[in-house]
């Protein structure tokens, strides 16, 4: 057979080349239309990096590329599809769905069908889900003989976190808990015991968890050559989205599929690299040009979303790090001359009442809420807003799904409180009841019944209304000893184990006489008498929901009575839902309408996001850098692009507000600094805004006739 080569004429464009120019800037023309080799694309916030991506598939497709031999790996599965229907929307090919498309997990499940047989396991394994990988872990514990009730152990969840977070990072087990659990530390031998176990019967039983499709597909890749051989002559084009949020593992697959071509181009931005803490490692975007020195560097600089004032500041801001791809985003919006706002407020109140203000404001100016954000750094920052809001009558949602009042640990604290103001209170009661270890539901009921049978009856605690505050408190008392004696008495089988005592012992500490009226310091006890070391056991997450707690235990600060406290919290449930909710029940879900809804969400679940106005509150030194997070290696640096992410969310108006003074935990005024973020820019790129608070018609002389009085106390 002859071979023919077809010659074009090199000075013109073909028809959708010149499509393509007119559709892309320069900059994604140039990504677009790159030449066959690595590359890395540092696409910058709002850039069109999606754009880019979508084109550079179908160019590829376009120049004889088929498309089975295209890798495109994104972090959702949806990301995936909505690129390639744009793909098969510009080039009409009937093809596209042969891409190899979707997460990495997906990428590598559809390897692994088709070849697991090679490593062990039959092609019809079955994939785990998180609560079937619990479970799974929980048989493991107990084939590992290890008496949970016996002493504290982590659950399943916890478990499954160490060893998901070792697998990811390609770390030890017993280097995870040191850096990351280290109150575990005691505990490493049993941990390793278990996953051994854990991966052992995995195999066993013909099952996967989801961490395993990548492990087994890079341990196929590595030990079965003829496989690695096939893929990687397969794969002739590799493109991965949002590259600077891959961990070591999945960095390890690509490069092993791309050992034959080369051509991985990755996108992605190491300014918006924040996140480490979940395994993402900034080192795979940040050192691709060690492993791939032939890549070239395309950048994506024009930016479509924000105004040339916010991303002056923001330019400004991320040039302070020292590792990274350097670039200046370029506006392609008109000034508006309305500089980023730095708002200096007096306290918390004042800074929530700002926030609140300013919204109703911006919404009268045309502005919906859908399209205003604010944001902070820890969930905890929200307390005081959400309050403020829910007294001005604004509907919001949390970008999480849950507000703060509503989070399972928050509601578990509110429960201690609500049992030692109203000792009757059944709810509160079954659910702390049951933190204890080794109480279950008939436990908690039995101990509840004879609260109420040994208690006093409701009439016996009528109040003499002569006797005011002092009979109901005397009141309340008599039922809390009540209550107390009882749990003392039916402890059964329990009243000698070591958790019961300690649950006894907090309660005796919650209602005495020194702490009853101190909702602050209740909270610190909860914290410290257990409660700190049931969150460790059992979430993964366990520090920020302390940090949650402490940050509750500083709002609670500033009432007189835990009554006062609880009710206040009570009232604006009411209020905002009209009707009463429970504090300690099932987590509410608010209605209304998209576009009457503001946001309000931490920065690490608002990247990708953007809205005409953000707030961003708690600018302030020690909370915005975190103090946690300045205690681990560069994290000073995570913590700017953490910050850099959260200003370009912005696309017309940024306020960057703190409180001046704040009660801390200790129950100490503090006062505070602006976060060395603003700081460290020039004052040219912000502007200062100085509160006054409106007059009361109150606060005004009183005027008589032709005279002016002023009445002071």
């Amino acid at each position: 057979m002859k071979k023919y080569v077809v010659k074009r004429d090199k000075n013109s464009l073909p028809e959708k080349l010149t499509r393509y120019r007119a559709e892309l800037n320069d900059e994604q023309f140039a990504v677009v239309t790159a030449q066959p080799k690595a590359a890395l694309v540092v696409a910058g916030a709002g850039t069109g990096k999606t754009r880019a991506i979508t084109y550079r598939v179908a160019y590829l497709i376009e120049h004889g590329v088929s498309p089975q031999r295209i890798l495109l790996a994104t972090f959702t599965n949806r990301a995936s599809k909505e690129m390639l229907r744009r793909v098969e929307s510009l080039t009409g090919s009937q093809n596209v769905h042969r891409v190899w498309g979707g997460t990495f997990h997906r990428i590598a499940n559809q390897i692994l069908r088709r070849h697991a047989v090679s490593i062990g396991f039959d092609s019809n394994y079955s994939i785990l889900d998180s609560e079937d990988a619990n479970d799974f872990i929980s048989v493991c514990i107990d084939e590992a003989s290890i008496d949970t009730k016996a002493k504290r152990f982590p659950k399943p969840d916890v478990i499954q976190g160490i060893i998901s977070y070792a697998n990811n990072t390609d770390l030890p087990i017993e280097n995870v808990i040191v850096g990351k659990y280290p109150y575990f530390e005691p505990l490493t031998d049993e941990i390793k015991r278990i996953d051994l176990i854990y991966q052992a019967r995995k195999q066993e039983r013909n099952v996967m968890d989801y961490d395993d499709l990548l492990i087994n597909v890079k341990r196929l890749l590595i030990e079965k050559e003829e496989i690695h051989a096939l893929y990687a002559d397969q794969f002739q084009h590799i493109l991965v989205d949002e590259y600077q949020d891959t961990n070591r593992l999945q960095a390890e697959i690509i490069d092993l599929l791309a050992v034959k071509h080369r051509n991985v181009m990755v996108v992605g931005d190491d300014a918006q690299s924040i996140f480490a803490w979940r395994g993402a490692e900034f080192t795979n975007i940040y050192e691709f040009p060690k492993r791939y020195p032939e890549a070239a560097l395309y950048k994506l600089e024009t930016n479509y979303r924000s105004t040339p004032e916010i991303l002056g500041l923001a330019n400004t801001s991320i040039s302070h790090n020292r590792k990274q791809f350097p670039k200046m985003l370029t506006a392609v919006k008109r000034s508006r001359d309305l500089k980023p706002a730095m708002v200096p407020c007096s306290d918390v109140e004042q800074q929530s009442a700002f926030v609140a203000s300013r919204i109703l404001e911006l919404r009268e100016e045309g502005i919906n809420l859908e399209d205003i954000a604010v944001m902070y750094r820890s969930h905890y920052h929200s307390i005081e807003l959400q309050l403020e809001l829910t007294r001005r009558n604004i509907p919001y949602r949390i970008q999480s799904g849950v507000r703060f009042f509503e989070q399972a640990h928050i509601k578990d604290v509110i429960s201690y409180l609500r049992v030692i103001v109203n000792p009757r209170d059944e709810l509160a009661w079954k659910r702390i009841l049951k933190m204890v270890p080794g109480v279950g539901n008939a436990t908690a009921n039995r101990v509840f019944e004879a609260i109420v049978t040994t208690g006093p009856r409701p009439n016996e605690l009528a109040i003499n209304p002569a006797a005011g505050n002092a009979d109901a408190e005397a009141a309340s008392l008599r039922a809390g000893t009540l209550a107390l004696e009882s749990i003392r008495a039916v402890g059964g089988r329990f009243a000698a184990s070591q958790p019961w005592k300690s649950f006894v012992v907090l309660l005796e500490l919650l209602s005495s006489q020194e702490n009853r009226d101190n909702p602050s310091k209740q909270i610190e006890l909860i914290l410290t008498h257990g409660y700190e070391q049931y969150l460790q056991e059992n979430y993964e997450n366990a520090e920020a929901r302390i940090e949650d707690l402490k940050g509750l235990g500083a709002y609670a600060t500033r009432y007189k009575t835990t009554d006062e406290f609880l009710s206040e919290l009570a009232l604006l449930s009411t209020e905002r839902f009209k009707e009463p909710q429970p504090l300690v029940g099932e987590e509410i879900v608010s209605g209304g309408d998209e576009d009457e809804l503001l946001t309000l969400t931490s920065v690490h679940q608002a990247k990708g996001l953007e809205w005409k106005a953000v707030f961003l509150i708690w600018a302030a030194e020690g909370k915005f850098p975190s103090p946690r997070s300045l205690r681990e290696i560069d994290s000073e640096e995570e913590e700017r692009r953490l910050w850099y992410v959260a200003i370009t969310r912005a696309k017309d108006e940024l306020y960057l507000t703190y409180p001046l003074l704040m009660t801390d935990y200790n129950r100490q005024t503090v006062l505070q600094k602006p976060s060395r973020f603003i700081t460290e820019c020039p004052a040219v790129l912000y502007e200062i805004w100085n509160l006054e608070e409106e007059a009361s018609v109150f606060d005004a002389p009183v005027e008589i006739g032709e005279k002016r009085h002023e009445y002071l106390n």
